[in-house]
């Protein structure tokens, strides 16, 4: 069972549009050396729908050769066809990672009813070489999976956990309490990381955690030492830098923060654009009222 925080980290793209491998490998030493447990690669702040079939697999070899072997790496696999996400996740599996983090399909959302979901990720998890990951993304789907067709999800041996970013904590808390213990549950957002925790979560993946890894950790970790006034006192810091960096600037926004903190963020992909100087102002702003400048 996976527990604690990880970095669903942004794929850094050049001036040209390219991957931009060693700023990467500059990214993965920094994650590298803080207190998250891991990293995602791929996944919706990696931009996994502007990728090619051959940047996610060598991305995620990538990330495994340059990331310290006791950090695991998930990889974002879920396709809009059954056959296209069982490829990937075999082909990630020869990369070395951990697990698959699977997205449900959407495209045809009107028919993405539970029985649908139910049999794609039995089927999924049936093929699969990798541990399974549901990924619950609401917002970017307008698919939500319900605790009903999640708890019986979890049922499957092979599918051992979900990312649930609906910032349902009900749904979460239901979840998380009627499941099998071997079954994690993962906040998909810091803003609700401690509430997730105290409802019966392991940990979190988090946006946040990539230009505040510290921080996210510390989070969980005061959680387990029972120490939960600092912990509720640390979450109320975070909202705002979170906020600004999930659904009020988005990816642009994240890579935004990274280069003001000295990593390497550089550009989205088209359609997506980098955030124009007033946003960046604003930024700017919030990252001092947390510090982080």
């Amino acid at each position: 069972m996976l527990h604690g925080i990880f970095a669903p980290i942004p794929t850094p793209f050049d001036y040209k549009g390219e991957i931009a491998w060693d700023a990467l490998s500059e990214n993965l030493a920094w994650w590298g050396r803080s207190e998250i447990q891991g990293i995602a690669v791929a996944g919706t702040n990696g931009e996994a729908v502007m990728l090619s079939h051959e940047e996610k697999i060598k991305a995620f070899a990538f990330c495994r050769e340059n990331l310290p072997s006791s950090k695991k790496v998930i990889a974002g696999t879920g396709c809009e066809s059954a056959k296209a996400t069982i490829s990937l996740n075999k082909e990630a599996a020869d990369c070395g990672v951990d697990a698959a983090l699977v997205l449900n399909p959407s495209y045809f959302k009107g028919s993405m009813n539970d029985e649908v979901l139910t049999n794609y990720y039995f089927h999924i998890a049936e093929s699969s070489p990798l541990p399974v990951i549901l990924y619950n993304m609401p917002r970017n789907t307008n698919v939500n999976m319900n605790a009903k067709t999640i708890i019986k999800l979890s049922e499957h041996p092979n599918i051992a956990g979900i990312k649930d970013s609906s910032g349902n904590i009900v749904q979460i808390s239901e979840v998380a309490n009627n499941c099998s213990d071997d079954f994690f549950v993962f906040a998909g957002s810091a803003n609700f990381l401690l509430p997730s925790l105290l409802m019966g979560a392991t940990g979190g993946t988090l946006a946040l955690a990539n230009i505040m890894p510290g921080e996210c950790a510390e989070i969980k970790n005061l959680y387990d030492e029972g120490k939960l006034e600092e912990a509720r006192n640390l979450q109320l810091k975070i909202f705002a830098i979170n906020e600004a960096v999930t659904t009020r600037f988005g990816v642009a926004g994240l890579k935004a923060a990274l280069d003001l903190i000295g990593c390497y963020g550089g550009l989205p992909r088209l359609p997506l654009l980098p955030l124009d100087n007033t946003g960046i102002q604003e930024l700017k702003e919030i990252m001092k009222q947390c510090q982080l400048l």
